[in-house]
């Protein structure tokens, strides 16, 4: 990769951040003059940008696809050019959905950290309050200048930039988080392209709704994306959900999984037993330890923070839905009806939780076990029974558990492939007809009724073998441009590297959400006899 470590006009693209945007810095934006709303819209999300780390010696493949040989910054320089030329260098505006920084695959921490660092961040990587967050950002910055010069290079061409936050990305809610990328970028004060953070949602073009798409996922949800933060042992923290510390413990203390990979992580118990025997047990030996107290921690950080109420200033409250519709290009009455679209945090059921980290087949087995020694162990004692009778026992109670653990699927798929039902209400309450998400890194093109559906992949180092030899998924972006119409259309195409081809859109047909369903029974529409839509 290029050593690019100085923009264009010769300023250092590695310094830091100025100490005083430590805590609650200045909330500084750049006024650009705007010479008319951008026709053309390009969108990617799920880069994961993260620290790279050099390949381990002795365990070549522990994290592989950390290796900076797998960073993207080249490939994405070749892409905003290839995106000037879609765009015939007109004015044109690049939203990046979510997941853009990986703030969870950080797992170093400070030799001499001027914050208090725990064990178990030792561990499992910083915690997500603003300092620690400023740290880990800096240190990803710190190993992507290309990434940043041409970002920078986009938004002096006059060009927008649209950060749209995900789940992975949580802490770019931090103020400071947000100065530190404005710092490093170092736009001059009349710069003619636009940068803003949006908190979970944009409206492009007044056509399209752009988010990330975790708001529907149970487990990767932002509970409340208007008030993210929480209060924990006296430190202001973003709340994390359980997929972010699913992906915190487990991945970053075993090694051998790809977290941007689904079939790395999501197996068969018969596949589970061939990767260990395969990969595991020589190298890791002590992995069922490791992996049960991961996913202990996981659940009770996951139960910890999800129970805690938000932090929220009264005084504040409609100053901050007036923040988040300014940035997301649409109205206060539009944020508070997408502020409702979402879906129940599974931390609301913990048992949900623990299936996802096989705690319930581990404690279930556990439980036979016990059952087993404890009645041998008294027929022993008042009948002589030998104890070998404790294997009989446990046999006979095996089956059960057998059975129940071939019924138990991963609900991961399942909300991958729900996430469409609320297009339609998404696209009411926004007056759009066209919605992008990201988060499934599963690429589709698809139109349900009147509204068109883009999920645009993935551009992480995503590998289906340890070795990272075999890519999965598709590196997709959406392209909207004018229609010669009066209109705009819209394209998905898979970034082919240094050119990109346009993939098919899929007819489907249309299903009700289960609040478009009860609408019509709630009492104070009843009343109505005209349908009152959000931002009308």
């Amino acid at each position: 990769m290029t050593e690019w470590t100085h923009n264009r006009d010769g300023s250092d693209l590695r310094t830091p951040c100025p100490p005083e945007y430590g805590v609650n810095p200045p909330k500084t934006r750049h006024k650009a003059p705007m010479s008319g709303t951008p026709r053309h819209t390009f969108v990617i999300s799920d880069v994961h940008v993260a620290d790279g780390e050099a390949p381990d010696p002795h365990r070549p493949l522990w994290r592989r696809y950390k290796d900076p040989a797998f960073f993207v910054d080249d490939s994405l320089t070749r892409f905003l050019d290839h995106a000037r030329t879609l765009a015939g260098h007109e004015r044109a505006e690049l939203v990046l959905n979510g997941d853009i920084f990986d703030f969870d695959c950080v797992a170093v921490v400070p030799d001499d950290a001027p914050f208090r660092v725990s064990w178990l961040e030792r561990a499992r990587g910083l915690s997500a309050e603003e300092p620690k967050a400023v740290w880990k950002l800096t240190r990803i910055l710190d190993d992507h200048p290309v990434l940043l010069a041409e970002l920078r290079r986009w938004l002096l061409d006059g060009n927008d930039v649209a950060y749209v936050i995900g789940n992975h990305d949580l802490e770019m809610h931090w103020p400071a988080a947000q100065a530190l990328v404005r710092h490093r970028l170092a736009l001059p004060p009349d710069c003619p392209g636009e940068l803003r953070f949006c908190a979970w949602f944009t409206i492009s073009g007044g056509d399209t709704l752009v988010t990330h798409g975790n708001q529907l996922d149970p487990y990767c949800l932002c509970h409340d994306p208007l008030h993210p933060f929480i209060e924990v042992h006296g430190t202001t923290r973003v709340r994390l959900p359980f997929g972010d510390y699913a992906g915190k413990f487990l991945s970053n203390g075993i090694g051998w999984f790809n977290p941007h990979v689904e079939s790395t992580y999501v197996k068969s118990p018969l596949e589970w037993f061939w990767f260990f025997y395969q990969h595991v047990v020589r190298q890791q030996p002590f992995i069922l330890g490791t992996w049960l107290w991961s996913s202990v921690a996981a659940l009770w950080a996951s139960l910890r923070d999800g129970l805690r109420p938000a932090l929220r200033d009264p005084l504040t409250l409609d100053d901050r839905v007036e923040e988040v519709a300014r940035d997301a290009r649409t109205t206060p009455k539009v944020v508070r009806a997408m502020h409702e679209v979402r879906a129940h945090p599974a931390v609301y059921r913990p048992l949900m939780v623990a299936r996802e980290l096989w705690l319930d087949r581990f404690f279930l087995l556990v439980g036979i076990l016990v059952i087993s020694l404890q009645a041998v162990s008294t027929l022993h004692l008042f009948a002589g029974v030998s104890g070998w009778w404790m294997i009989v026992l446990f046999a006979v109670l095996l089956p059960p558990f057998v059975f129940y653990t071939a019924s138990v699927d991963s609900d991961v798929r399942v909300v991958s492939r729900n996430i469409h039902k609320r297009l339609a209400l998404l696209a009411r309450i926004t007056r759009t007809d066209k919605v992008v998400m990201g988060h499934t890194h599963d690429a589709r093109h698809e139109r349900i009724g009147d509204v068109e559906y883009a999920n645009t992949g993935h551009w992480a180092p995503g590998f289906s073998d340890m070795a990272c030899t075999q890519p999965e998924g598709v590196r997709g972006f959406t392209w909207i441009h004018p229609d010669g119409a009066g209109g705009r259309r819209m394209e998905l195409r898979e970034w082919t590297d240094p050119d990109s081809v346009a993939l098919p859109v899929v007819e489907l047909p249309v299903k009700k959400s289960a609040l478009e369903r009860l609408r019509p029974k709630l009492p104070w529409r009843r009343k109505s006899p005209t349908e009152v839509v959000p931002g009308g």
